[in-house]
Order: C-alpha cells, then sequence, then structure tokens
C-alpha cells in the first residue's frame, strides 16, 4: 500500500524549503563546529595534546565534573518536587511557584553571579561574619556551585512539568485507595510514568552545568588553577592569543555537547517505543474465550 504524502505542497518548494534549513543549518552549526576542530589540530595532534593534559587545564575539567556532579543532583531533588507539586496538588500560590521556575530563564546570567556578590562578597549582609568564620563563597568554588545551581534549576522540572500533567492523576489515586502511601506512589507510579522527562532533564542540566560561563565568570574570580571552569579556562587562553590551546580545550566542551545530544536522542527514541508499544497493547483486544462444546 502507498504512503501518502504528509504535506500537500509541490517538490519544488519541499526542495526549497529543506534546502534552506540544511544551508542554514550548515552555516550557522557545522561551519564554526568543523572550525573549532580544524584551528585545535591545526599545529598537530602534539600541540593539541599538550593543552588538554596542561595542569591549568585537568584542574579546569575537574571543577567543571565537581560542579555538576553537586549542581545536578540538587536540581534532579528539587524538579521532581517543584512538578510533583505542580501537577498533583492544588495550593494557593501555584502560579507565583511557575514563574519563580522560570526566573533564571528571564534573568540573565551575568545578573545571577552578582547576586550572590552582593549576598556573600566582602560588603554584603553575610560577608563580614563568613569572614569572620574562614568561610568563603564567593572566588571560591562554593560560589560558583551556587550560581550553576541557580542558572539550571528550571531544566529538570520544566521537563518534568509536562510529562506529570500528561498522565493525570487517576494512577496515583488508584494506589492511593489499594493502600499505598505518598512516598511508594511517587517511586512505584509517578516516577516510573514520566521517567522520560526526568532523564530529558538531567542530561540538559548536566551540558547547561558544563557549559555555563556568564554567572561562573562573576563568581569565580579567574584564579587558573583553582576557580576556573573550563569555559573560564578557554576564554583565559583566547585573551592570551594561544588560539590553538583555547580551541583544543573547546572541543572538550563541544564533545560534550555531542555527547548531551546523543543521549537526548536515544531517550527520545526509547521513550517513542514505549509509547507505540503502549498504544498497540490499548488497541489490542483480548480474543472472546470460546464456548465449550457440548
Amino acid at each position: 500500500m502507498k504512503k501518502r504524502a504528509l504535506v500537500s505542497e509541490p517538490w519544488p518548494v519541499r526542495v526549497f524549503l529543506i534546502g534552506v534549513m540544511f544551508l542554514f543549518l550548515g552555516a550557522v552549526l557545522i561551519a564554526p563546529l568543523l572550525s573549532v576542530l580544524s584551528e585545535a589540530f591545526r599545529r598537530g595532534a602534539q600541540v593539541y595534546w599538550a593543552a588538554v593534559s596542561d595542569p591549568d587545564a585537568l584542574s579546569a575539567v575537574r571543577l567543571t565534573l565537581l560542579t555538576a556532579l553537586v549542581a545536578v543532583p540538587l536540581n534532579t531533588i528539587f524538579g521532581i518536587a517543584a512538578a510533583w507539586a505542580v501537577t498533583k496538588f492544588r495550593f494557593r500560590g501555584k502560579s507565583l511557584l511557575l514563574t519563580a521556575i522560570d526566573l533564571p530563564f528571564a534573568v540573565s546570567p551575568v545578573i545571577s553571579g552578582m547576586i550572590y556578590i552582593l549576598l556573600f562578597g566582602t560588603q554584603g549582609p553575610f560577608g563580614s561574619w563568613l569572614a569572620d568564620h574562614g568561610i568563603r563563597i564567593v572566588f571560591a568554588v562554593p560560589g560558583i556551585i551556587l550560581a550553576t545551581t541557580f542558572v539550571t534549576f528550571p531544566m529538570v522540572a520544566r521537563e518534568l512539568i509536562p510529562y506529570m500533567q500528561a498522565q493525570g492523576v487517576e494512577e496515583e489515586e488508584s494506589a492511593v485507595v489499594l493502600g499505598a502511601s505518598g512516598w511508594q506512589v511517587l517511586r512505584h507510579v509517578t516516577l516510573p510514568n514520566a521517567k522520560w522527562g526526568l532523564l530529558y532533564g538531567v542530561v540538559l542540566c548536566n551540558a547547561r552545568a558544563m557549559g555555563e560561563f556568564g554567572a561562573v565568570s562573576v563568581v569565580s574570580g579567574h584564579i587558573r588553577g583553582e576557580t576556573n571552569t573550563v569555559p573560564l579556562h578557554v576564554e583565559i587562553l583566547y585573551n592570551e592569543y594561544n588560539f590553538s590551546g583555547a580551541f583544543a580545550v573547546s572541543t572538550l566542551l563541544v564533545g560534550l555537547g555531542f555527547v548531551t545530544i546523543l543521549l537526548k536522542r536515544i531517550l527520545e527514541q526509547k521513550a517513542e517505543r514505549e509509547i507505540k508499544a503502549r498504544k498497540t497493547d490499548e488497541l489490542v483486544l483480548p480474543a472472546p474465550a470460546a464456548a465449550d462444546a457440548p
């Protein structure tokens, strides 16, 4: 059986639209990425390896991984709690909570970093107390983690909320009627139904945490080997006219982007197969039982 076309536009229009799409992607996305890779290896593999294995670069990688290792689980916990509250309960202030979740999308990352400078800097309300007790927030690792967490905390919640809204509350109510506690409902009903949204959110949150520049740049102090993440280390190398080193270290972030896209695509394919399997199971009706012969 011949499949019908999804659109009715003539083929020249379709060819033109597809051509414009690939031309735009090539000019805006593919060509810059290829130029980064070309520049990174322009002076040879030895120079590339020297740049990515430099102690300052390795320190930046470790700090980036540490920041993501702390920020992503915190945002995951918050995202689950916020999505569960928004989609499963009725309470005053729900719209205010949704607005607050979207706040980091509206606020510049630089302003996000300035918030922590104003709070925990030497002139801030907590600055003198922190200094007296030998606690450093800004220009130290805790400030980087706080700024990254602030910038990335909507990622998980915003992926989970649509999934939980789509699944409704019928299954949760049935579980409660059968005697399940709220924690059991969350673990065995809510989260399994929304697992793909949760995984999408975690993957995107991790990518954003590792690539964050603006907020981290404000609170880090740019202390080489101590408070520089990979994006900040790239900036320093570029400002020092070490273009080969800057582009070499940039390939680490490019690789992270490809891994993120690959993981996201794998999760999407698995989710699509699961949805199709569910629809197939719902459409297949059980065959009527054969009557016993007399």
